[in-house]
């Protein structure tokens, strides 16, 4: 784009036209970062006061943040995910016409904790299979899931997990034709520091945290989850 100085339109406006227009036909995409100031200063021959006062007027209108120390970023759709009786992470996404993703971070077999042991109604110390997997909507971070699964039933969920990429799946391949969501809580709070590098995230925007109980078609508890959300990026929606 050529700055067409002397037409009537400030030379700032011009570059937030443009810019708007790059975001809206998604040249930036959402959650994406815009060049530096010196990058875009030079892009537009201009001096940086004025770059920034066309990036303010973006921030106004709701097309980009503004993030201390790490830069400026596209702001992302909010993907409205739905927590009801039978909640799949997949099949939530999936009806939005978007792309699920599950990374598996970590597996491992650990004695339960107080709050574990309540929660599966194990006793404590009795061995659970956690497993840590980061939830993506269109190959972008949305949500840090750790599922915790008592061990003496579901020993190998974390292989059936890497091959079907889908609990549900490996679940089925254990026996459990079905689950249901018995209990949902839900809180706010900072990120860890790795929560935030796994959401890609600043350190000092807070997350949605669910606390997740599932059970079997039996009513037997199988699942204690705790899952923590990009909070710009998801607005729960309980089904009632």
């Amino acid at each position: 784009m050529t700055i067409a100085r002397g037409s009537g339109v400030s030379v700032w406006r011009q570059i937030q036209q443009e810019l708007a227009d790059e975001i809206t036909r998604g040249a930036i995409k959402p959650g994406h970062q815009l060049p530096t100031e010196d990058t875009l200063a030079t892009r537009f021959a201009v001096n940086r006061h004025t770059l920034r006062r066309a990036v303010a007027a973006l921030r106004d209108a709701g097309l980009v943040r503004i993030e201390q120390g790490r830069g400026t970023f596209v702001e992302e759709d909010v993907v409205p995910y739905v927590i009801g009786r039978r909640t799949r992470f997949s099949e939530n996404v999936a009806s939005l016409k978007r792309q699920p993703g599950g990374r598996l971070i970590r597996a491992v077999e650990r004695p339960a904790d107080a709050a574990i042991a309540s929660a599966l109604k194990v006793r404590r110390d009795r061995p659970v299979i956690t497993l840590s997997i980061l939830r993506e909507v269109d190959d972008r971070p949305l949500a840090f899931a750790t599922h915790h699964f008592p061990a003496n039933r579901f020993a190998g969920i974390d292989a059936l997990f890497r091959q079907t990429k889908s609990l549900t799946a490996a679940l089925a391949r254990m026996g459990v034709a079905d689950y249901f969501r018995r209990s949902t809580r839900v809180t706010t709070r900072l990120p860890t520091a790795d929560e935030a590098r796994l959401l890609q995230q600043p350190a000092n925007t807070p997350v949605l945290v669910t606390e997740n109980i599932n059970v079997d078609n039996e009513g037997t508890t199988i699942d204690y989850t705790i899952v923590v959300y990009a909070g710009q990026r998801v607005e729960l929606v309980v089904d009632t």
